[in-house]
């Protein structure tokens, strides 16, 4: 089971690598770790294992994050209409993208960065995801609001980008033009 012991902080250097692409089908190992990631984000949702194991709520959770340069992640969260996105992917990546954009109106946190980073993160505001299951079969999503901006944020880990590499520092709260704000 990952702990918050597991999770590396930033300034790490696995944070700002390109994660490898994961042999399909994926190995056991790939399965277990996959699998474990949707695990800690589970468990950091439930009050009752989130404290009894000091863990900070999540509602995503790449492999880079415990230390693992491949591409998988994993995504466990509600949108406002109550509809669950629940993946744990391999080698995932947006095929397509709106030109809208969106925002948190509450802006980002990451489980690797202990600290408040205040302001807007540009995201875009629909994403099409192409990735694979732990058998190795195909999942496509067409994604928008929190659920978009959740899947953009850890593909973004895959990558070696943090969230905060996208706010604008100098005015980190400029309304983001044409944008859709979202409330968290």
């Amino acid at each position: 089971m990952i702990t918050m012991e597991d999770i590396v902080r930033e300034g790490h250097p696995v944070l700002r690598q390109v994660a490898s692409e994961v042999s399909l089908p994926p190995s056991n190992e790939d399965k277990e770790i996959v699998n474990s990631l949707l695990q800690y984000v589970k468990n950091s949702q439930n009050p009752e294992y989130a404290d009894k194991y000091g863990l900070r709520p999540g509602i995503g959770l790449a492999a880079p994050q415990i230390n693992v340069p491949k591409r998988m992640l994993a995504v466990h969260v509600k949108d406002p209409s109550g509809t669950l996105y629940s993946y744990a992917l391999i080698n995932p990546k947006i095929v397509s993208h709106s030109v809208e954009k969106a925002y948190l109106t509450s802006g980002e946190g990451c489980l690797s960065v202990d600290r408040q980073v205040p302001g807007f993160v540009p995201r875009y505001a629909r994403v099409t995801v192409k990735g694979y299951n732990e058998n190795g079969e195909e999942v496509k999503l067409r994604l928008k609001g929190l659920a978009s901006i959740v899947f953009q944020h850890e593909i973004d880990h895959l990558n070696g980008v943090m969230f905060y590499d996208h706010i604008d520092h100098d005015n980190p709260f400029t309304p983001i033009e044409n944008a859709l704000p979202i409330e968290r």
